[in-house]
């Protein structure tokens, strides 16, 4: 069953994000394209109203008479504590895994025109939001969708707000709670089920206190963890500074001639690590996602663009600053090339796959249907898997050994069905019984929050051991956050959709969905994330370009008045 349903996952994510691959995929190009078109119209917000973003944020214009429920400040540290997360550090990780070091300089250009993608859709958010019954007020693409653009697109409205609400259960939840319960194993072997079992009880505690609550925490919270992770990275790159220039080097030249590969695949395409450099530059700042207007609309201001100059920080404070330096660690320390010996659990939850032993293999790490191995009875002697290689993030493990209770299996049989799952048989048990204490130990090639740990080890140590639980400390705070940000964009969908008596019954079902994401597979987690966040990004597209024109306006009118830029 979980198989069928990563397959399924999979095939819809290669949809959204992949297809078509000429000239480009489709969702790449519109994310790109919206960001361009939206800066050139805007005049380069994201430059000349820079400074004055500092300005309003440093509380210089802070009104409390003024309608909404939190102030400027606490507005971009909620919309922050659902971007600053894992995204720059485990998905960081995975673009230059995926795509090699040249994702990164996608991830930047993404956030450049992301910073007015941001200011556009968060000006439109405080310009069309609605007072609530208690007082409050609610905002965001569903919201500017129906009363910006008329009644008529009221279906589209729809859609996003279900698409929002569901988002929440992957990007914002599931995959905070993956990366948690990884980095808890990583650090402390903690079983998966009981950190996601930790992290649901906080979680759950949190997300009843509401959006001003939520305001609160995360005006403390963010900027002390933020300001660990960045002091942290700041001085391993000190002490490696020497390798900046050649690092910056590498980014450049191979975001245009992709690097060759690692761990056995072939490397990356073009495309390929185009896509990986986008989405993952997507999950970190969630420009033109529209997720960020639903927490801005709650901005305490009565004029909508300075509300939206606010937001263009976010995508230089979490992906041209943040995620830079992750990706910088990375790089210098060189963990991107390296293989490290571990081992996993063989069960589905760890997604250890299988393919013929020596078997060409496509572009883009991508297994050919002849290399995939058939369902049958495949001989084990020695530890050894005759005739097959097993794959770990999506690359060859070298030296694989099945064992029980760490001792290499001296003869016996694996069992791979029709659904791609893998048993085990040995004198010491009967199949299907052994699942849990079978490992495979090897060489692997590190990906998400363990590579970026590594790098933290290895770039701290000469200053004091343990450097990689900086990383689990930063994640545990990050993922909560962020699942505590993203509590509030989905409880704002399924209002809209059915009204206040939704929310409750809502956020129970949001913590059981956390408790779940930390025991699936990393590759399901994060494909299910990226499908939620595309099929997001949609309308919220089609709205920004069809009221750019009012933005247009309104903005020329602010920046006139106010003499700024």
């Amino acid at each position: 069953m979980i198989s069928a349903i990563s397959g399924f996952i999979e095939a819809v994510n290669y949809g959204v994000w992949s297809w078509p691959s000429y000239p480009m995929p489709w969702m790449v190009l519109s994310l790109l394209g919206v960001g361009l078109y939206l800066t050139f119209r805007m005049g380069f917000i994201n430059i000349r109203a820079f400074w004055h973003s500092i300005q309003i944020v440093s509380g210089k214009y802070d009104d409390p008479s003024e309608t909404g429920d939190i102030s400027h400040f606490q507005a971009l540290t909620t919309a922050l504590s659902a971007t600053v997360g894992v995204g720059n550090i485990a998905g960081v990780a995975m673009a230059i895994h995926y795509g090699g070091p040249g994702a990164l300089f996608w991830m930047w250009v993404t956030a450049f025109l992301g910073m007015s993608t941001k200011f556009a859709e968060c000006t439109l958010a405080t310009t069309f939001r609605v007072t609530n019954d208690d007082g409050s007020v609610s905002g965001g693409p569903m919201y500017y969708i129906e009363l910006g653009m008329g009644k008529a697109w009221r279906p589209m409205a729809f859609f996003f707000a279900a698409c929002t609400s569901i988002s929440a259960f992957g990007s914002g939840n599931a995959s905070q709670a993956h990366t948690l319960a990884d980095a808890m194993y990583s650090a402390f072997r903690m079983p998966t089920w009981m950190s996601g079992a930790l992290s649901a009880t906080l979680l759950a505690l949190v997300v009843i206190g509401g959006i001003k609550r939520i305001g609160q925490i995360t005006s403390r919270v963010i900027p002390a963890m933020t300001a660990i992770y960045v002091l942290s990275s700041l001085a391993i790159l000190f002490m490696r500074a020497g390798a900046i220039p050649s690092a910056f080097a590498t980014i450049v030249s191979s975001a245009f001639s992709p690097h060759a590969a690692i761990s056995g695949f072939v490397g990356s395409t073009f495309l390929y690590m185009l896509t990986w450099g986008v989405k993952r530059g997507l999950f970190s700042n969630e420009a033109g996602q529209g997720s960020a207007p639903i927490a801005h609309a709650a901005a305490r201001t009565d004029i909508p663009v300075r509300e939206g100059i606010v937001a263009l920080l976010e995508p230089f404070i979490d992906t041209l600053t943040i995620c830079t330096l992750t990706g910088l660690v990375i790089v210098t320390t060189g963990v991107w090339k390296d293989q490290v010996q571990d081992s996993y659990p063989l069960t589905e939850q760890s997604a250890i796959s299988f393919m013929r032993a020596n078997c060409d293999v496509q572009v883009d790490g991508i297994v050919t249907e002849d290399c995939v191995a058939k369902p049958g009875r495949y001989p084990i002697s020695n530890g050894r898997i005759e005739a097959l290689s097993a794959i770990k993030n999506d690359a060859i493990v070298t030296g694989a050994m099945l064992q029980v209770d760490g001792q290499p299996i001296q003869s016996g049989f694996l069992d791979i069905s029709s659904a791609g799952v893998a048993h085990v048989s040995t004198g010491l048990a009967r199949t299907g019984e052994v699942d849990g204490h079978v490992t495979l130990a090897g060489k692997y090639t590190l990906n998400g929050e363990p590579l970026t740990a590594r790098a933290f080890h290895i770039g701290l140590a000469p200053l004091f051991p343990g450097g990689e639980y900086i990383i689990t400390f930063c994640i545990f705070l990050f993922a909560l956050s962020t699942a505590i940000g993203w509590s509030y964009y989905g409880e704002r969908g399924v209002q809209y959709l059915f009204g206040d008596r939704a929310i409750i019954p809502y956020r129970f079902v949001f913590v059981a969905v956390h408790f779940i994401g930390s025991v699936i597979s990393l590759e399901t987690v994060w494909a299910f994330s990226d499908i939620s966040m595309g099929l997001m990004a949609v309308p919220n597209l089609i709205a920004l370009i069809w009221l750019s024109n009012r933005i247009a306006r309104d903005t020329k009118t602010y920046m006139t008045t106010r003499h700024v830029g």
